[in-house]
């Protein structure tokens, strides 16, 4: 592990693994900046910004002094966008939840949230009821998940795993 304070930490999992509400509390309790990568991935309506746009965003975002960042987009096709997270990391948090407690989540929030804006969301991007999404949902531990494990290798020493929601106070102690 990094000597020294923890100001700099990735939040990954899952969509419903509660990667925005842990980043928030983080932030507010740390006193971080807080990076919501879906925000920064999505222009209004749903629709992705450049890829080149989110990589340079998230690339300087890196390069900050303290930030907490929710979100993946691990994949190979954002390169410097993940490398640059994964090596100015101090901890990298992995909610690792089973669907079980993710799919509730997330029909939890769509409900919550349908037709309006979430906190951690780009604007012009209303809550909507979208198939496809829930397909990669319900998909996700087999087709993003080992991805993820996969990329999460070269750090190891770095990632705290958690299989069921952390409470804060656990998920501090865990940075220290």
């Amino acid at each position: 592990m990094n000597p020294g304070p923890v100001t700099r930490i990735m939040v990954m999992g899952p969509p419903g693994s509660g990667k925005s509400t842990l980043a928030r509390h983080l932030g507010e309790r740390l006193g971080l900046p807080v990076h919501h990568a879906d925000a920064l991935f999505h222009a209004p309506g749903w629709t992705m910004r450049p890829r080149a746009d989110f990589i340079a965003d998230m690339v300087a975002i890196a390069a900050q002094p303290g930030w907490v960042i929710d979100g993946n987009y691990s994949s190979e096709k954002y390169g410097a966008a993940i490398r640059d997270r994964l090596a100015s990391a101090d901890r990298i948090i992995l909610l690792d939840l089973p669907r079980r407690v993710t799919i509730p989540r997330i029909l939890r929030r769509l409900a919550r949230y349908y037709g309006r804006q979430r906190p951690d969301s780009a604007a012009g991007c209303p809550e909507r009821l979208d198939g496809e999404f829930l397909a990669y949902c319900w998909n996700w531990p087999h087709r993003v998940r080992p991805g993820i494990l996969q990329v999460l290798e070269t750090v190891a020493e770095r990632v705290i795993r958690y299989e069921r929601p952390p409470m804060l106070e656990r998920v501090l102690a865990g940075l220290g």
